[in-house]
């Protein structure tokens, strides 16, 4: 992981489970000054959920991502390609 991501993916796969999911984060610039950190998750094949928290600046959005790795993490998820 770098020092300041700007996007992750992370995947949870328990074939015992049936249990196929990812969790999508990116951040991208908003019109006026701000970030936003888009969130997508869901089963591995489909369009699954979005959700798009709004951020003061790209550092706050920055924070949010990688606190939600972190949780995601904890929760099974493993990082993928970085």
């Amino acid at each position: 992981m770098s020092l300041f991501p700007v996007e992750a993916l992370l995947r949870r796969i328990r074939p015992d489970r049936n249990e196929w999911r990812y969790y999508r984060l990116s951040i991208h610039r908003d019109l006026f000054g701000g970030a936003t950190l888009l969130r997508q998750w869901g089963r591995i094949g489909t369009a699954g959920s979005t959700r798009v928290d709004l951020y003061q600046d790209e550092g706050e959005a920055a924070n949010a991502l990688t606190r939600m790795i972190r949780y995601r993490k904890k929760r099974g998820y493993a990082l993928i390609g970085n």
